[in-house]
């Protein structure tokens, strides 16, 4: 078989059964037309030199794609990628700290519930991410497929083809007013870790005893009846937080807008918890008495001390959020 047959042989083989033989006549009359009349085989590796690899050429040929995702919904699926992964990995790392502190007894040490947490957190955001990252690009390849126009230009984020106005929509962000995916993603976290804390507070705040390599929880500080008499004033703190979460992920930059709604939830949030502090009956009475005997001190004095320590730590890390807010809001 001469190099032309090889050639068309290699570009329809990769076809339908069904084109196979019509495009192969179509192309062997389309080399023949740009051959010479008495061509050698230089003029024919020239010709085809110029009608490029089989694959490409097949490539064109064929009514669905031989790309996974092309350029067209490539852009929209890495952008819609990057801000569904941090989400559904903070939902999976929540449910799975809440999940734990349903099943746990208290009988743990502190150090292994450290350790397992840390250990499943990491297996669940490699699952999750594995998860959404498939069905993610199983969706965007059937819509590549399903789609039957010719138009390989890009889509915008709105999903329509680009055009210089969009260049309107393109933010300048300075480095110091970004908010970073990180940032938002340690938000989350930190969200959960909290709330976890709290609803399981006398399983995890209190005093620890070493012994035989490792730490066992003796005493609880906090009376949790008395926490969570509280419950639905922290939940509405906690829907707040994320929702300033997802907020700060939309608008990735801090606004004047921003920094008023930050504020709003600095004051409710630290307002509330010092209200919960302030509870008489919120430190266990046998934890007050054994830390004030540490200390050689009177259990008042102790509790006046602890109480006074932690709102004055509330309050000045909320005067720093709020102030750190402001700051790059003005940013220019």
């Amino acid at each position: 078989m001469n190099l032309i047959g090889i050639y068309i042989h290699e570009v329809t083989r990769r076809l339908p059964e069904k084109n196979r033989e019509d495009i192969g006549l179509e192309l062997r009359s389309t080399i023949e037309d740009m051959l010479p009349d008495d061509y050698s085989e230089e003029d024919v590796k020239s010709v085809l030199e110029k009608l490029g690899s089989p694959v490409l050429l097949a490539s064109r040929y064929r009514d669905q794609p031989m790309h996974l995702i092309g350029p067209r919904y490539y852009d929209v699926y890495v952008s819609l990628l990057k801000m569904i992964l941090p989400i559904a990995g903070t939902i999976a790392l929540i449910s799975m700290i809440a999940a734990y502190f349903v099943g746990y007894n208290g009988e743990e040490a502190v150090m292994n519930v450290i350790i397992t947490i840390f250990s499943k957190g990491i297996w669940v955001l490699i699952e999750v991410g594995m998860q959404v990252f498939f069905w993610f690009t199983l969706t965007f390849a059937i819509i590549e497929r399903v789609d039957k126009s010719n138009d390989n230009l890009p889509l915008t984020k709105n999903y329509k083809p680009w055009t210089p106005d969009d260049l309107k929509d393109i933010p300048y962000i300075p480095k110091k007013k970004a908010i970073t995916k990180c940032e938002v993603f340690g938000g989350f976290l930190w969200t959960a870790i909290w709330a976890s804390i709290y609803f399981y507070a006398d399983h995890l705040v209190g005093v620890y005893e070493g012994g035989g390599g490792r730490l066992d929880f003796i005493m609880p500080a906090l009376n949790q009846e008395v926490l969570l008499s509280y419950w639905p004033a922290v939940v509405a703190v906690i829907v707040i937080e994320i929702a300033l979460y997802l907020y700060k992920y939309i608008k990735g930059q801090w606004t004047q807008k921003m920094a008023i709604l930050n504020t709003a939830h600095e004051i409710i949030a630290t307002g509330l918890f010092i209200f919960i502090i302030s509870n008489n009956d919120l430190l266990q009475q046998e934890f007050v008495s054994y830390m004030a005997e540490i200390f050689s001190i009177l259990p008042e004095q102790f509790t006046a001390w602890l109480t006074g320590g932690i709102i004055l730590m509330f309050v000045v890390f909320s005067i720093i959020t709020i102030i750190d807010g402001f700051r790059k809001a003005r940013i220019r």
